[in-house]
């Protein structure tokens, strides 16, 4: 079974984060939500509490198969574990992805350069070196996969479960959420 870490801090995205963990269950991926903050407890953008499966000094990253940053606040480039992880992930060419404002962190850290990305609009001039690909929901490049924003997430969600579970099993839970 693949294994899945997505990142919450005081301000994330609630669609991003909820929906993405939501389409990589279903598709049988073990994700667990890891606060980036000193309580399990993390207040999304729009004011939802929800209790992350552990801290960040509690997460087994030498499991994980992929790294998700969702979007919705800047905080979440603040935090310089993550980031070290994020760049780890990267050079051992493990899967990171990042959605909404999320792609800054990847492109403050050089890992966009020269690849195509995506991102929320007006995060652009935070993408180092990327080649922009705004008007696309979700961008593949290699390890590296962005993506565009809150409605635009169900996109990124079944991308990342074709990713580590297949197209097989990316069209049977896009079938049961009605989008096939």
């Amino acid at each position: 079974m693949k294994k899945a870490l997505i990142f919450l801090v005081t301000g994330f995205e609630e669609i991003e984060a909820l929906a993405t963990v939501d389409v990589l269950r279903r598709g049988g991926v073990d994700i667990k939500t890891v606060s980036l903050i000193d309580s399990k407890t993390v207040e999304g953008s729009h004011g939802i509490p929800v209790i992350a499966d552990q801290l960040f000094d509690d997460a087994d990253f030498s499991a994980a198969d992929i790294l998700i940053l969702p979007g919705g606040t800047v905080r979440i480039n603040e935090h310089e574990g993550l980031k070290k992880k994020v760049v780890e992930f990267n050079n051992a060419g493990k899967n990171v992805a990042a959605i909404c404002a999320a792609p800054m962190v990847l492109g403050g850290l050089g890992i966009l350069k020269g690849k195509k990305a995506t991102c929320y609009p007006g995060f652009e001039k935070y993408l180092d070196g990327a080649e922009l690909a705004t008007d696309e929901a979700v961008v593949v490049q290699g390890n590296v996969i962005t993506g565009r924003g809150p409605g635009l997430t169900l996109d990124f969600a079944l991308q990342l479960l074709e990713i580590l579970a297949g197209k097989a099993k990316r069209d049977e839970v896009a079938k049961g959420l009605l989008l096939a």
